[in-house]
């Protein structure tokens, strides 16, 4: 008996120190949020995770109006303000982005200084939950591209998009596409083909890049083919040789998502943390087009069909 008791008292002793070791307050600031930024008189989204590493430090990821979301070495904290900097990603030659902000109630306000040394303002809020549904019920099928015209389509920006034999096609870089109706939870059934060596992607609510690119052999990745852009990597890849008709099946619930790319499951119900590079805003808690980039390379796409979840 008296053998039990040591045991269990040093037991709760290990455990204890255990929690004293690993145990931490979470910091106020962590999380993840919807950065919005001020440039030039147009609003920018943006997004930023913070969060522990270890004892004390706070590390991070942010993602820019465009590009992928980028580690964040180390988040410093000094009188109630915190500060990092980042290198260049997509942006001109510069300097490093700096930025600065503060908790003020349930936002935090900052400033960003970009590249080329010119300072912006942002505010950024938490990143909403979005809802799950474990058994959803689906309305009707329906096709949001009539195969013979541009109807319930538009261009951001002067138009190079054509319909072609049934075919919606982007012969060279121009401008993104986006659908009229928007959704909030669907699945989305796509066939696309493209040039060797083009790019582009399919954004889920405007909001979340799929990666479509020309990455035929190569290893998976977030930012390869049939990729959660800069967040999500397939567990492998797919893709076929330019020039041939393939397909995306993706299934978009609350943040989860799940993705069949030429009849394989590459990514199964996973979440994807907030906006991706090129988002249309950071809204997240709104329904969002279907976007079809055409600011990268020549794209077609064609038997374009969306199941919304009912209502």
């Amino acid at each position: 008996m008296k053998l039990k008791l040591v045991l269990f008292v040093t037991g709760l002793v290990f455990l204890s120190s255990v929690v004293s070791t690993f145990g931490q307050e979470t910091n106020p600031l962590e999380g993840r949020w919807n950065l919005t930024i001020t440039e030039e008189g147009k609003e920018v989204p943006s997004w930023l995770e913070i969060r522990h590493s270890g004892h004390s430090t706070l590390v991070g990821r942010f993602c820019y109006k465009f590009g992928s979301a980028r580690p964040v070495s180390e988040i410093k904290v000094t009188d109630g303000k915190f500060s990092f900097a980042i290198p260049r990603q997509w942006e001109p030659e510069g300097e490093n982005m700096q930025f600065e902000g503060m908790l003020e109630g349930k936002k935090l306000k900052g400033t960003m200084v970009y590249t080329d040394g010119k300072t912006h303002q942002w505010v950024a809020s938490r990143t909403p939950e979005l809802t799950f549904t474990d058994n959803p019920v689906w309305g009707k099928e329906k096709l949001i591209f009539n195969g013979k015209d541009m109807s319930g389509w538009s261009a951001l920006g002067e138009n190079q998009w054509v319909v072609e034999d049934g075919i919606l096609k982007s012969p060279e870089s121009g401008s993104n596409l986006v659908s009229d109706e928007k959704f909030t939870d669907f699945k989305l059934h796509v066939e696309f083909k493209y040039p060797e060596g083009s790019n582009s992607g399919i954004y889920l609510r405007g909001r979340y890049e799929v990666q479509i690119a020309d990455n035929i052999g190569l290893e998976p990745s977030d930012v390869y083919f049939g990729g959660v852009y800069g967040y999500l990597a397939p567990n492998e890849n797919v893709a076929k040789a330019a020039g041939e008709w393939q397909s995306f099946d993706i299934t978009l619930i609350g943040r989860r998502v799940t993705i069949v790319a030429n009849g394989k499951t590459i990514i199964s119900n996973q979440t994807i943390p907030g906006m991706t590079g090129g988002a249309l805003d950071n809204k997240e808690d709104t329904p969002g087009p279907i976007l079809f980039q055409g600011d990268h390379g020549a794209i077609e796409f064609r038997n374009i069909v969306i199941t919304p979840i009912s209502k």
